[in-house]
This record gives structure tokens, C-alpha cells and sequence, in this order.
């Protein structure tokens, strides 16, 4: 049979171009409909895999928690299902190293004091004292000095320790501030009286004049402060058994039951209540109340107040609360020898530390770039119950981290997926890493930096999610845009597909892990969707999560990592002056120096300073370990923050540094807070 003819031509060639035609026609709606598909499946994917890392069951990620394993491992798991190589780090995924986790109270640890007249008093630890985490352990004995609120503070013009020598003594000092109940004190938190307060600063202070341990004591306002909150708690109590109370005799026979509960519950609260303001105001820290100490300090206890006022009365001074409410009101110390009396004791507080992970997955490249190296990075730690690195005082909930970072953990695995699944392999050499530590200090990325598996130098880019969840008014912001000259050009030819309201940040140096690679010449992008007040709080939880907003998150990386990955020409670095501040940082001066946690000497070891920077200016180089600011010594990154909250804006301070063998002393011009 003869093939049909149409106007002349073939039937098969009409039907040929007519499929042509249909492809052409239709394959828009179908891409459309293809990557709708895609994108759906990708969310589900981040939902999973976010709701496991910010469950209960990983602890908030915390340090030293056996929940950040689980994480770590969770994060190998998924990354080796996705195709990537996990045993490229001595045949395993885990580049491990050990940081500290806390402390534990050991034994022996003991108070006494010595009277004028030789009478011992031995005072008994959980009544009558309790030692600090936040001091060190070792055995102490000498006078007794009492130095109001143990501060020194230039520009208020105020010094507990002008006038009075304490070196060999045990200093006692209030907790707090001076006036602290003040709106517009020179100590009010508007200027920065809660961090003047900081336990670890008075410790730095006492050690500088070289005191041999610190008594802490309840200021007034806590005591006052507690005494309000029980007569509120009764209060409240008092006021549910009424309403209870008023409700059973208004209820009908079937909920007279349930009302007589409830009423019982009341009235048990209440005798709770009223049975906790029997017990004394002046509540002792417990153990653990205050962040660790992991630098030099001093033996350090909490003191019952009676028995300060016992050694004041006997050199004929004013109670302390009288003291206190003094110096409030005049602003003038009133610190002095308490002639006669000695104190002798021992603390013993022991270090903890724990093995953590970073976790590591290639995509090997191919071709004549597969030597050089793209690193796609986000953090997977937290804060586990609280402590230090809580906004929420006093918490001990889990901290599940949602935003912070499972959202750009999650991201960082759907992006691997993304890429690994590609038809064709990247030009380029593909690092997946998952640091641990950031939030103690960009403790993994620093780790990595100085012991990479692969070169840095032939390291081309690296990008890094962080907090990436809770996309607000469709603002994604993007720091580094200008680390690299092609940068700009490909966030915005990606972001054609995605279409955020990008908010374009030009600077390398920020708080997060880029940074860490921003330090060795080596191109970043960061991608942050906002702080929230959850940030940092138990309320970080997964219902607040963006998952749509996250998605496409993934897909931009993914969209700009395939160009890096694959455009011939590696990104051309660029040195940007300035560090990004995300509002996290405080109201100390600013400085531009880069931590370097990888150095155990005692000191602020630095990797490197923000171009432009004060520290730069001031000629301080990668390796420098700064040892004093401004005649304060510095044993940690504590201790430089301590001391740089001592100054302001303008002041010229001395830094002094070991180089290599060198001991120098650098002037350095402090710059506004940022």
C-alpha cells in the first residue's frame, strides 16, 4: 500500500513534524510540570531531613551531647546515599578532633573563714557556699578584702580597686552592678551594665591585681528581685484557689468533680508557694549556673551574705545591703581590708572535653579542573540545653536549633543530592562538609582550614548556608557578593530562576564558617534569611521553619554552585574591606581581628584580620597570640572581650603580641561597636 500524500507530502513526514512541532509546543508546560515535580520532592526531602536533625532526640547538637553523634552520623548516612565518596578522611567521613565541653565538680572542695579573735568558722558547701564552674580549682589562703562590686570602668569613672591593694588576698564582691535598678546608670543595660556584671569579667579583674581566689555574694537588687518574684508566685497562687474556688460553687452536678480538682491543685500550688518563701532569699549558684571557664582564673565561690556581714560588723561597718545601697547612690566604692580576717579553701573543678566531627562527602570532577576544589559547607551544631550560648537565662530545655542550623544542614545535603544526581560529572572537585563547633567559635571550619584534605590554594569558592529557614518578605541576603569579581553576575543570573529579593552584601568576613575560608584568600558567598527571636531559644522549633522558602534556597545554591563548578575561568579573588554584622556581635569596640581556635597556648591567637580593619592598621598579622590589651591580661577569647569592653570608640590601646619569637607591643585606635 502507497503511503497517503498531503498537498504532496509524505503522511510519515507530516506526522515527523508534527512531533516536532508538539515538542515544541509542549515541552514548556511539560519542563514546568517536570520541575514543579522536582521542587515538590525536594521539600519533602528538607522536611525530612530538618525534622530529624532539630528533634529532641539529637539534644540540640550540643557539644559533648551523644545527640551531636547521631547527627554527625545521620549527615554520613545521607550523604553517602546521595553518591558521594565518604572515606576520603583516613577512609571515613569524619574529620575528628577534641574541644571542651564543661566542667564537673570533683572533690575536695572546702571554705573557712578566720576571725580577728582565731575562731574558725568551717562552712559547709551546699549551705553555706558553693563553688563555681566558671573559677579554677586549686587550694588558697590569705587576708580578706572586700571590693563592693569587683569593677573597673573607665568611662563611668568608677574602680572598686582604686586605693587598696589585694594582691595575695581573697577578694568578696558583689554579684552585678552598681545601681543596676537605674534606666540611665552609667551601669544600665543600654550601656552595657549586664556584661560589666559578667562574672567572668570581675575574675579577670581580680586576678590583674593579683587576689588569690573571689567570694561572690547576692547584691541587694537579686535578693530584692527574688522576694518580689515569691510574692508574686504567692500572689498568683492565692488568686487561682479564689477563682478555683468561686468556679466549683458555680458548677453543675456533672462538673463538680473536675472543679474539686482543679481546686486541690490550686491550693496545692499555693502551699508550694508559700512553703518556697520560708526558705532563705539568698539562694546560692549552683554549680554549672555560669559558663565554664576554659582560660586562666582563680579559685571562685558563692558566699551566703550573712557571713560577709558577720566580717563587716566585726571591723565596725555597715551591713552589706547598707554598703551596697551607698555606692548606688553615690557611685563611690567603699572597698577595704577586712582587717583580721583570712579565708582558706580548695576548689575542685575538672575540664571535660569531647571528640567531635566534622563530616565530610566528595564529588570527585572530571577533566583537566578536577584538582581544584569547589567547598559547600554549613554548620550542624548547637547549643544543646542552653548554658553560655542561650538567650533564654537559666534554660535547660533542648535547644532543637531549627533555623540554627538544621535548616541550612538540610539545605546542604538537598543541594549534594542536586548535584551528585546531575547526568555529567563537575568540572571541578565537589567538598560537602557539615562543621561542628561554629557555634563555640567556627571551631570546624578553623580545623579544616588548617588541615584540609584537599589543597586551599587550589580551593576556587566556598559556600556556605546558615540559618537559611525562615525566609521573611521573600529577603534572602547574601554576603560575599564581592570576594569575587563574577560573583555578582552569577547570584543574579540565578536568582532569575528563584526570584528573591536578594539583599547583596559585599563583605567576606562575617559570624559563620566562610569566614574561615574568607582568612586564606579563597572566594565565599554565606546565604541568610534573618535573625527571629527565637534565635538562640527553645522556641528555635521546626513549626517555624520556611520549608518553601528553603527549597528554593537549595535550588539557587544549587543553580550557583554548578556555574563555579563548571565555568572554565576559577573565580578571581578580591580583598573586601570590613566585616558583616548580622546583629549578633555586642557593644564592645570593634577591633577586625580572626579568631584562630586551633592554637592551645594561652592567649587570642588570630588567623587573620578584616582589610581596612583597626587590627590591620595596626600591623597585627595571622599567628599573632595576643597576650594583653591595654595592660589586661588575655588568656582566651574571653579575656580579649573582657578587656576590650574596658574602652570605647577612639581610645588608643596597647596590644601586645607574641610573633614567632618576638614579644611586641602594638598601639592600636579602637573603632565604633558593629
Amino acid at each position: 500500500m502507497k503511503s497517503l500524500c498531503v498537498s504532496g507530502l509524505n503522511m510519515s513526514m507530516v506526522l515527523s513534524g508534527l512531533w516536532a512541532l508538539l515538542a515544541v509546543v509542549c515541552s514548556p508546560a511539560e519542563g514546568v510540570a517536570a520541575e514543579a515535580t522536582k521542587l515538590a520532592e525536594s521539600k519533602v526531602r528538607i522536611q525530612q531531613d530538618v525534622g530529624v536533625l532539630a528533634s529532641d532526640e539529637m539534644e540540640g547538637r550540643g557539644v559533648g551531647t551523644e545527640g551531636l553523634n547521631k547527627a554527625a552520623e545521620f549527615i554520613r548516612q545521607e550523604f553517602q546515599k546521595a553518591g558521594l565518596d565518604v572515606t576520603r578522611v583516613n577512609g571515613g567521613a569524619f574529620q575528628t578532633f577534641s574541644l571542651p565541653t564543661g566542667t564537673k565538680l570533683g572533690e575536695p572542695n572546702s571554705l573557712k573563714l578566720f576571725s580577728p579573735k582565731g575562731e574558725e568558722l568551717v562552712l559547709e558547701k551546699g549551705r553555706d557556699f558553693e563553688v563555681g564552674a566558671f573559677g579554677t580549682s586549686g587550694k588558697f589562703e590569705g587576708e580578706v578584702a572586700f571590693i563592693g562590686y569587683g569593677l573597673e570602668d573607665k568611662e563611668a569613672k568608677y574602680d572598686d580597686y582604686a586605693g587598696i591593694d589585694v594582691a595575695g588576698k581573697v577578694v568578696v564582691c558583689f554579684r552585678r552592678t552598681p545601681g543596676q535598678g537605674q534606666k540611665d546608670g552609667p551601669f544600665s543595660p543600654s550601656k552595657g551594665g549586664g556584661r560589666q556584671g559578667d562574672l567572668r569579667s570581675k575574675i579577670v579583674a581580680a586576678m590583674a591585681h593579683k587576689a588569690v581566689a573571689i567570694l561572690f555574694v547576692n547584691d541587694p537588687y537579686t535578693l530584692a528581685d527574688k522576694e518580689r518574684i515569691r510574692e508574686a508566685a504567692i500572689k498568683k497562687a492565692e488568686g487561682k484557689v479564689v477563682t478555683s474556688a468561686e468556679q466549683l460553687a458555680d458548677a453543675s452536678h456533672e462538673d463538680q468533680s473536675a472543679k474539686l480538682t482543679a481546686l486541690k491543685d490550686a491550693v496545692t500550688q499555693f502551699r508550694r508557694s508559700r512553703d518556697a518563701a520560708t526558705s532563705p532569699v539568698d539562694e546560692l549558684m549552683p554549680f554549672g549556673y555560669a559558663a565554664a571557664n576554659d582560660g586562666e582564673s582563680l579559685p571562685a565561690f558563692h558566699l551566703r551574705i550573712d557571713f560577709l556581714n558577720q566580717m563587716l560588723r566585726s571591723v565596725g561597718s555597715a551591713n552589706a545591703v547598707e554598703l551596697a545601697e551607698e555606692i548606688d547612690a553615690t557611685m563611690t566604692p567603699r572597698s577595704r581590708v577586712l582587717t583580721g580576717w583570712k579565708a582558706q579553701g580548695e576548689a575542685t573543678v575538672i575540664r571535660q572535653s569531647a571528640d567531635v566531627h566534622n563530616v565530610i562527602g566528595v564529588l570527585e570532577g572530571e577533566g583537566p579542573l578536577a584538582n581544584e576544589t569547589v567547598v559547600i559547607g554549613a554548620h550542624y551544631d548547637h547549643v544543646g540545653r542552653g548554658g553560655s550560648g542561650s538567650l533564654a537565662p537559666g534554660s535547660t530545655d533542648i535547644h532543637n536549633g531549627a533555623d540554627d542550623n538544621a535548616s541550612g544542614t538540610a539545605v546542604l545535603i538537598e543541594v549534594a543530592r542536586l548535584l551528585a544526581a546531575q547526568p555529567k560529572k563537575p568540572a571541578r572537585r565537589v567538598v560537602f562538609m557539615a562543621f561542628t563547633g561554629e557555634e563555640l567559635g567556627l571551631l570546624g571550619s578553623a580545623r579544616y582550614c588548617k588541615e584540609p584534605i584537599f589543597p586551599l590554594d587550589e580551593t576556587v569558592a566556598m559556600l556556605n548556608m546558615d540559618m537559611v529557614g525562615r525566609l521573611q518578605e521573600n529577603k534572602l541576603t547574601v554576603f560575599g557578593v564581592k570576594t569575587a569579581k563574577q560573583f555578582e553576575e552569577w547570584l543574579r543570573e540565578g536568582n532569575k530562576t528563584t526570584g528573591f529579593e536578594l539583599i547583596e552584601k559585599p563583605e567576606g568576613f562575617g559570624p559563620s564558617d566562610h569566614s574561615s575560608f574568607y582568612t586564606k584568600k579563597i572566594p565565599v558567598l554565606h546565604f541568610f534569611t534573618g535573625l527571629h527571636p527565637d534565635y538562640h531559644r527553645p522556641s528555635d522549633d521546626t513549626d517555624k521553619l520556611d520549608v518553601d522558602g528553603m527549597t528554593r534556597v537549595a535550588t539557587l545554591v544549587n543553580e550557583i554552585a554548578q556555574v563555579v563548578i563548571n565555568t572554565p575561568a576559577r573565580p578571581e579573588y578580591v580583598e573586601v574591606k570590613g566585616s558583616a554584622n548580622v546583629g549578633r556581635s555586642g557593644n564592645r569596640p570593634y577591633v577586625g581581628t580572626i579568631p584562630d581556635f586551633g592554637v592551645q597556648e594561652p592567649g587570642y591567637a588570630i588567623s587573620g584580620t578584616a582589610p581596612g580593619s583597626p587590627a590591620d592598621k595596626a600591623g597585627l598579622k595571622p599567628g599573632d597570640l595576643v597576650i594583653e590589651v591595654g595592660g589586661n591580661k588575655v588568656t582566651n577569647l574571653d579575656d580579649f572581650d573582657l578587656a576590650l569592653r574596658k574602652f570605647k570608640a577612639g581610645d588608643k590601646v596597647d596590644f601586645t603580641v607574641k610573633r614567632k619569637t618576638e614579644t611586641l607591643k602594638l598601639p592600636l585606635e579602637l573603632a565604633p561597636p558593629r
